[in-house]
């Protein structure tokens, strides 16, 4: 080859590979714009984990209850609490290996959404979270449903969840929380302590929840709990009313039913592990001094 052309052709060689950085840099600064927020999966194994359960949730029969087909699936896992907050950046965080309360809820509720809509892949159960958690899908600390009523109502705009109606008094009563804890006790949430910018978004979305009200089992009603199997199904959510200055729910679980009434199958910091509740719903909730009763919804 004549030098002329040698030279020609290292020129168009280097200009080639200086091409395709560039496209590869613009190639990544698009995948961030279009990835706005950090999945991080704790566990090395969950995503497969996920999957599989997705898939065979699919193959389960018609009157199959999938809530608690899936809940009874961590029964053993260990519960260890503040899961969403471990870090100081909020990101979609997934640790089926290590559950609380919320998140155990969570997951299942994101796993049947899927199933029934016949989606198994990982990618489709991220999106489903991120909408089970997040007020509009929206990954951000002051986009997740910090107070169950905020979680509650936006699920059920989006059509994941149904609230369910209870019979009229005395079977059922009415209560308008109060709440201010996350506003009054910063220090006590990691995350918003060291961004305390975000406490007026936060303070807003309490008066939210204090603008609402709603309907609710007194405790002492859950003596004969039978009179309500019409109206509590297995796998409804079970959401814990308490009168606790701040909160409006304390604990959250699964309905499950045994011949001798209603029990909780839920992440316990007392056992320190997912369990099915060995006393009745009302005996536990005896044992909950600011415990009022129970909110009830189901998974659509």
């Amino acid at each position: 080859m004549k030098p002329f052309l040698l030279l020609l052709s290292i020129f168009i060689l280097f200009a080639s590979c200086g091409q395709q950085k560039a496209n590869a840099s613009n190639h990544a600064k698009e995948n961030n714009e279009k990835a706005p927020y950090e999945i991080r999966v704790k566990g090395k194994n969950d995503s497969a984990m996920i999957v599989r359960l997705l898939k065979e949730g699919c193959q389960q029969k018609n009157d199959c209850c999938l809530p608690l087909f899936f809940a009874k699936k961590f029964i053993g896992y260990p519960y260890v609490a503040y899961q969403l907050d471990q870090e100081l950046e909020e990101g979609l965080v997934i640790n089926i290996g290590q559950l609380d309360c919320t998140t155990y809820v969570e997951y299942i509720t994101a796993m049947v959404v899927c199933t029934k809509k016949k989606m198994t892949s990982f990618q489709d159960f991220c999106k489903v979270l991120t909408d089970v958690r997040y007020i509009g899908g929206k990954v951000a600390y002051t986009k997740r449903q910090h107070y169950f009523t905020i979680w509650l109502g936006d699920n059920l705009k989006d059509g994941l969840v149904e609230n369910i109606a209870l019979p009229a008094s005395p079977l059922s009563a009415k209560r308008k929380p109060k709440v201010d804890y996350m506003t009054k006790h910063v220090e006590s949430y990691k995350m918003l302590n060291a961004h305390r910018q975000w406490v007026p978004e936060i303070s807003e979305m309490e008066n939210k929840v204090n603008e609402m009200e709603f309907a609710y089992i007194p405790k002492e009603q859950l003596r004969d709990s039978n009179k309500y199997r019409k109206y509590v199904k297995d796998g409804d959510i079970i959401a814990i009313v308490t009168n606790r200055d701040g909160l409006d729910i304390s604990h959250v679980g699964f309905a499950i039913w045994h011949k001798d009434g209603l029990h909780l199958l839920n992440a316990s910091s007392k056992h320190k592990k997912v369990v099915d509740e060995p006393m009745t719903l009302y005996q536990y909730l005896q044992n909950q001094k600011s415990s009022v009763g129970i909110r009830v919804a189901r998974i659509k």
